[in-house]
């Protein structure tokens, strides 16, 4: 038998970017998408604004009623703050990504395609129905050879084609945004919303990546990475140990040291991969990670999905510590050096007063030296929209502003992981955990490792 990790190169690949395919998918998203759009069009031509509401509604009804890519593209729009505008980006963020899932008959297909005809005997069991749909792909529980429990998952049919087609779609409404309110220029999000969902179709580089965490996170007892399995990993299945745990949502009632112990791994599942190699996992869902527990209480978290994952270069880490430490030390020309070495161009002393707004929030829990909650009484869902709204009302009068792409998913994470803070209601001196993170910093030393661990996790 081939070996299924090579193709036969005699082969064609069914499922590449295909026209036939492409079209499909722009006449089911292009149609909901378009009306939605001459709708917005309209409602400004003629001076009704006031529709927004509305029409953010009908927007969200309309993709409600789609799946796949698109799902996940209208759920990252709503999370990056200023992509869109605030009324929309509240009517996303209520959209579930959850794909009905596919039968039997094509994961019978898929898992042929992908280990063979033989591909039954390669497990002691296999489960029919999946234990999770998402937008891109399900997962089936199964068993190895070995007995270890195994989490296999499982492109959806023609992906690759949906992709570009959706994302032909995230360029309109983006340019409706950008017509409507010019303060905010989009075209880099666009451009790395598109690089992140395109490399979350290589299930391969998805191995490659949890085989990086493991190596980042080996000294985090507190954050487990399930093992791969590459004998039965190809580029649109993807093996993995199964992690057994509970739910986050299943502890917000616990005791405070219960919370807080999550929410320190939390932290450092995010904050240590980036400031010691550079690496942030841009997608802090929460369906993402689960709680494991040693002797019946929580022990610390599963970090389930490594899709979305972004590597900077080390000098944007150094940006990252720059603009903190200037705001902590009151050094205007070490923040402007910060801004500058993210991307941003063209800084006026305005440009400048409006961007700290921002980063005062952001780094606000991490220069205050005392233990404290992120936000005391705001909703998870609201964390940040308040201070979005503040600078974007700012930038009508300073701007434009073009947003860095570096920019999109450290940002975008950020306020992901204070909400995930703001759910567990979790108390901690965030100052301290930082600092702990940062010890040492130097942008040579954050180089030296992920040039190492990517080298060694295939990714180099």
């Amino acid at each position: 038998m081939s070996d299924p990790e090579k193709p036969d190169p005699g082969s064609r690949d069914r499922e590449a970017n295909r026209l036939s395919a492409r079209a499909l998918r722009y006449a089911r998203v292009g149609t909901k998408v378009g009306g939605v759009a001459a709708r917005i069009a309209g409602a400004r031509l003629f001076g009704l604004e006031n529709q927004r509401g509305g029409n953010a509604a009908a927007l969200a009804a309309a993709l409600g009623g789609l799946k796949g890519p698109i799902m996940k593209v209208a759920q990252l729009m709503a999370t990056i703050p200023d992509a869109l505008p605030p009324e929309y980006a509240a009517e996303l963020a209520t959209l579930q990504n959850q794909a009905p899932p596919m039968g039997w008959a094509f994961v019978k297909r898929r898992m042929m395609a992908e280990l063979g005809p033989d591909w039954m005997s390669r497990f002691l069991s296999f489960d029919k129905e999946p234990a999770a749909a998402a937008s891109l792909g399900q997962v089936h529980r199964a068993r190895a050879l070995d007995g270890t429990e195994l989490a296999c998952k499982l492109q959806y049919p023609d992906m690759q084609s949906a992709v570009e087609a959706d994302l032909q779609q995230l360029d309109l409404l983006l340019a409706i945004h950008r017509r409507m309110d010019p303060v905010i220029d989009t075209t880099e999000i666009a451009e790395e919303i598109g690089a992140r969902v395109r490399e979350e179709l290589d299930y391969r580089r998805e191995a490659a990546h949890a085989g990086l965490y493991a190596l980042m996170l080996a000294d985090e007892p507190a954050v487990l990475v399930p093992r791969v399995r590459p004998e039965l990993s190809t580029g649109r299945l993807l093996t993995l140990d199964w992690l057994e745990g509970r739910r986050l949502l299943d502890f917000v009632g616990e005791s405070l040291e219960v919370r807080n112990r999550i929410a320190r791994a939390m932290f450092a599942a995010w904050w240590l991969p980036f400031s010691r190699f550079g690496v942030i996992h841009g997608d802090p869902h929460l369906g993402n990670y689960t709680v494991f527990e040693e002797d019946g209480a929580a022990a610390g978290i599963n970090l389930l999905d490594y899709g979305c994952i972004r590597i900077f270069p080390p000098s944007f880490v150094g940006g990252v510590v720059d603009l903190y430490r200037g705001l902590q030390e009151g050094d205007d020309a070490r923040v402007v050096h910060a801004y500058e070495t993210w991307g941003f161009r063209g800084l006026t002393r305005e440009l400048i007063d409006v961007l700290n707004i921002w980063a005062r929030f952001i780094y606000g829990p991490l220069l205050d030296d005392r233990v404290r909650s992120i936000a005391d009484g705001v909703a998870p869902g609201e964390y940040g929209r308040r201070e979005a709204f503040t600078v974007h009302r700012a930038l009508k009068e300073k701007g434009p502003v073009r947003v860095p792409r570096e920019f999109v998913f450290m940002d975008r994470a950020a306020i992901g992981l204070g909400g995930v803070f703001l759910h567990l209601r979790a108390e901690l001196n965030f100052h301290a955990l930082f600092e702990a993170a940062i010890a040492d910093f130097a942008v040579e030393g954050v180089a030296a490792r992920q040039g190492a661990a990517l080298r060694e996790a295939g990714l180099g």
